[in-house]
């Protein structure tokens, strides 16, 4: 079901996201004492925004166009590879998939950052990789070296997974400093940082809970799944972390997108990237594709 086709679907996210919010924010300032988050969390410079920007925000009006191309739903896409039997051939290929369709990136795991980036050299395509995944169960300090070493490697793009049983403990500050590590160490170097809430595992008050986490702790992005869960992206999870984060930062969906008519759905709902293996096919049949939609541009 496309975002737009129901009123409803937008209608209840927003009741249900300001409920939940509305409730996290009457504990929002005892919790900033107690570990230490300020309201300047929140507050976002010019030069991250920009990198929102160049990260697809700008890109969102193009795709819901009457205009739009294959190039512009090929930017949108993270060409991804994150099979553990993936092979050097494998990495090759899609980095010449990638330079072909000119992707927004390619995501492989962290093994495979120096090869794609050196696969990559020239084509304008820069290189994602995953940090603490898929579990996210990774000690904080562990997850920020695992970003730097990619980004000494190459990667200018860094996917973190959350740890979800600090979430689930309803240790929120435990959840805040996790991504902040890892914030702090890829934004020394200009590196964008989106965090994988893993919403498959999540109710919805911990997907918004999860969301604002992120947000306080200067993420540019919220990421849907890793894409190793019982299931990845929907509609309705988008629509809720989209609502949730505001027009400032990036949503992507990851997982279960099988090709434009479910990137189509995903971009409606709000997101501004999509993660998939099947970048190829979302833009051939982008050929000739448009999307129509008032759910205006992120």
């Amino acid at each position: 079901m496309a975002y737009s086709d129901n009123g409803n679907l937008e209608h209840l996210v927003e009741q249900i996201t300001d409920v939940i919010v509305a409730r996290l924010n009457g504990d929002a300032e005892e919790q900033a004492k107690m570990c230490g988050c300020g309201s300047t969390c929140f507050n976002r410079c010019p030069e991250r925004m920009q990198r929102i920007v160049d990260a697809g925000a700008a890109r969102i009006g193009l795709v819901l166009g009457e205009t739009a191309t294959a190039r512009d739903w090929s930017s949108l896409v993270d060409h991804t590879l994150l099979k553990p039997e993936a092979s050097d051939a494998d990495i090759r290929r899609l980095c010449e998939e990638a330079a072909q369709y000119k992707f927004a990136s390619v995501c492989v795991n962290p093994a495979w950052v120096r090869a794609a980036a050196c696969n990559l050299r020239g084509t304008g395509v820069p290189v994602c990789t995953v940090v603490g995944f898929p579990l996210g169960a990774t000690l904080a300090d562990v997850k920020a070296y695992e970003a730097r070493r990619a980004i000494f490697d190459g990667a200018r793009e860094v996917d973190m997974v959350i740890n979800i049983g600090a979430l689930k403990s309803g240790d929120d500050c435990a959840v805040e400093s996790d991504i902040r590590a890892v914030v702090e160490a890829s934004h020394e170097y200009d590196v964008l940082v989106k965090v994988i809430i893993e919403a498959a595992l999540l109710t919805d008050d911990e997907k918004v809970r999860a969301c604002l986490a992120a947000k306080r702790a200067g993420a540019d992005f919220v990421k849907t799944s890793t894409g190793f869960a019982k299931h990845g992206a929907t509609v309705a999870d988008v629509a809720l972390m989209r609502r949730t984060v505001g027009a400032e930062m990036g949503v992507k969906a990851a997982g279960g997108v099988k090709g434009i008519e479910d990137a189509r759905a995903m971009v409606e709902a709000g997101a501004t990237r999509i993660g998939a293996s099947v970048g190829v096919k979302i833009a051939q049949e982008a050929s000739g594709a448009h999307v129509t939609s008032n759910a205006g541009s992120y």
